[in-house]
């Protein structure tokens, strides 16, 4: 290849379209959430090989507790709708409606984890912590997982409040808000696979 070519090959043409920042934010998030999945992924397969292995202790029937499970996805599911309603009213540049949006979607996730943290300070103080078999280590695995994720995103939830009550809606800042709703959106469908497959089929069905 001559230096010309090299050259022509390195360099795009003029007037040709750079990626934006957008672009490549976006890009970059979809990598990310899609490395989320495998991660679950990886933790719901290994409680479904772990599931029967109680080490002669309690089982799913005898430990998860079908009011507390559907509190917390009452509470996720209609904080993902706060938060899709808040998006709406943050393309129609609606600063209150945004702002409650988003402080209900926070409200809401801090009752789901203070309901999980609730359950497994139940569970342990049962005895069934995470050491007494593979089966409990792999289900506090998977469920505390999720919920290490959703205190994550309630802290990003912060503070990107913080920045917008400051900035208002730049575009820096609406980027920001769509990048926290895909990842709240994608941990209210993480949550409905782990309630029906650990919940409801592991416990009750």
């Amino acid at each position: 290849m001559s230096v010309e070519a090299a050259t022509i090959d390195a360099y795009p043409e003029e007037g040709a379209a750079l990626p934006t920042r957008q672009h490549v934010t976006g890009f970059g998030f979809y990598i990310y959430l899609l490395s989320d999945g495998i991660l679950f992924a990886a933790l719901f397969a290994a409680f479904a090989v772990l599931r029967g292995a109680t080490d002669g202790g309690p089982d799913s029937h005898a430990l998860f507790s079908a009011r507390n499970a559907f509190i917390e996805t009452a509470c996720l599911l209609t904080s993902s709708f706060t938060c899709g309603m808040a998006m709406l009213a943050c393309d129609r540049r609606n600063r209150f409606m945004t702002l409650a949006g988003f402080l209900v979607t926070g409200v809401l996730g801090a009752m789901f984890i203070t309901l999980e943290v609730r359950e497994f300070s139940d569970l342990i103080a049962r005895g069934a912590g995470p050491d007494r078999s593979a089966f409990l280590s792999s289900f506090f695995t998977l469920v505390s997982t999720h919920g290490i994720h959703v205190t994550c995103g309630l802290l990003w939830l912060s503070v990107l409040l913080v920045q917008f009550l400051g900035r208002g809606f730049t575009p820096a800042i609406i980027r920001r808000f769509l990048c926290f709703s895909l990842f709240w959106h994608v941990l209210d469908v993480v949550w409905i696979a782990l309630f029906t497959f650990v919940y409801l089929i592991g416990g009750y069905l």
